[in-house]
């Protein structure tokens, strides 16, 4: 029966797992309570081939028990319902130690369902999820439990782990291995931080590699074209999609272009054109504002057409947008503003519009004056001096100028025409 690579040299003790010395190195917490043999209910959040299901197994081993696997995407009540059935048999000894893989995809009534066995300590439970656990997992099962977090693997620990992948693999095969230097590193660096697609890699090297005798032989073109893409980590509904786009707007905020034309390239790399678009609008009106208005004008055509040309030739105008963007004076002024006015109208600070201000069915037929406003293109320079706000926010002040340019000079004119400078 076939078995992949990753699954068949799968590491059995934690001094081979790579990657995640924070939590399993020498004297760190988690390896500290694995080898202690008390081991409590653990929720392990990271992305995906980081460890988190190997770690599960070493822990059965160590502490001798019996260990049930359910994948949250395929498993049902009547699943957890089996294996609370073994518990107190001579199949369970020591207890159940159950490893639910990706939970987030459990129920509220699934996971409630699990609660009395953890607590009273029949069932250990084990649960890995890709996504935020306290975004998606239920609060009972969160405060029974001790979350830790796996960490995207590094190239150099990738590289190591390839190493023993081929090692081991040519060993099995019976085959002496002739690779060109670099061939480790370059799947460590292309597997994006999954150890899972760096062994697959090292597989498919092993299928399509030439064999002459007893000896195999890798290329670095051919370790970079069984990489190619794999370094891409990207759920366009899961934590990894608004990380990206938290990273793109955070770069172009911080005005870095380097690095905002980075993480739009990731987003576009994967395809993801509308996120992109959408993402580089908000950033226009937000970060960019009123320090250079027309950023918003630029910005919008640079969607517009990004949305006609499609994929590849969309990246040109998004490109100029993200450096435009991320060079541009930054002021967050309007935002600011119009969040600090919806604040007070939520606490119910609103009061009724003034009467110079509501609409009249026979403006313009002499019914102004009842009203009683002062129409400002009447008088000097556009502008008259009259109660705008509701009577119970008179005085209320929710935008402040920014530092800039563009706003500083805005400042001074209005200042000039109404006769507040210095004030």
């Amino acid at each position: 029966m076939y078995r992949p690579l990753a699954d068949e040299i799968r590491p059995e003790a934690l001094e081979d797992v790579v990657g995640q010395e924070h939590i399993l190195g020498k004297g760190a917490i988690l390896r500290r309570i694995i080898e202690s043999g008390n081991v409590p209910n653990l929720i392990f959040y990271g992305p995906s081939g980081t460890g988190k299901t190997t770690v599960a197994n070493i822990i059965a081993k160590e502490t001798n028990r019996t260990l049930y696997k359910l994948n949250a995407t395929m498993a049902s009540s009547s699943d957890i319902k089996d294996i609370v059935a073994q518990i107190d048999t001579i199949l369970t000894p020591n207890g159940i130690l159950l490893y639910l893989d990706e939970i987030q995809y459990f129920t509220k009534k699934q996971q409630r369902s699990l609660l009395e066995h953890i607590e009273n300590g029949k069932i250990t439970l084990i649960a890995s999820t890709t996504e935020n656990p306290y975004f998606y997992i239920y609060n009972a099962i969160l405060s029974r439990s001790t979350v830790f977090e796996f960490k995207a693997v590094s190239p150099e620990a990738a590289a190591k782990a390839v190493m023993r992948a081929i090692q081991i693999r040519g060993e099995r095969l019976a085959l002496k291995v002739d690779m060109e230097q670099g061939v480790p590193e370059q799947i460590g660096y292309g597997c994006g931080g999954d150890v899972r697609k760096a062994m697959n890699a090292v597989e498919l090297l092993f299928s399509a590699s030439r064999v002459s005798g007893d000896t195999i032989r890798f290329t670095l073109q051919d370790a970079k074209d069984m990489a190619q893409k794999s370094a891409m980590r990207y759920d366009r509904d899961g934590d990894s999609h608004y990380d990206l786009l938290s990273a793109l707007q955070k770069s172009i905020r911080g005005s870095d272009p380097d690095a905002a034309v980075h993480y739009l390239a990731r987003l576009l790399e994967a395809g993801d054109l509308p996120s992109a678009c959408r993402r580089l609008l908000v950033i226009a009106a937000e970060d960019i504002g009123l320090a250079y208005p027309m950023a918003i004008t630029i910005t919008k055509a640079c969607v517009d057409s990004a949305l006609q040309l499609g994929l590849p030739e969309a990246r040109i105008p998004l490109g100029d947008a993200a450096v435009l963007l991320a060079t541009s004076p930054k002021s967050n002024s309007g935002i600011c503003a119009i969040d600090a006015a919806l604040e007070d109208i939520r606490k119910g600070k609103s009061g009724e519009i003034p009467r110079q201000l509501q609409n009249m069915h026979y403006d313009g037929s002499g019914f102004e004056r009842e009203q009683g406003y002062l129409y400002p293109h009447s008088y000097p320079n556009h502008y008259v001096q009259q109660q705008y706000l509701p009577d119970e926010l008179t005085g209320a002040k929710y935008y402040e100028f920014g530092e800039n340019k563009v706003e500083q000079a805005s400042r001074q004119y209005w200042e000039k025409i109404k006769g507040t400078e210095g004030k």
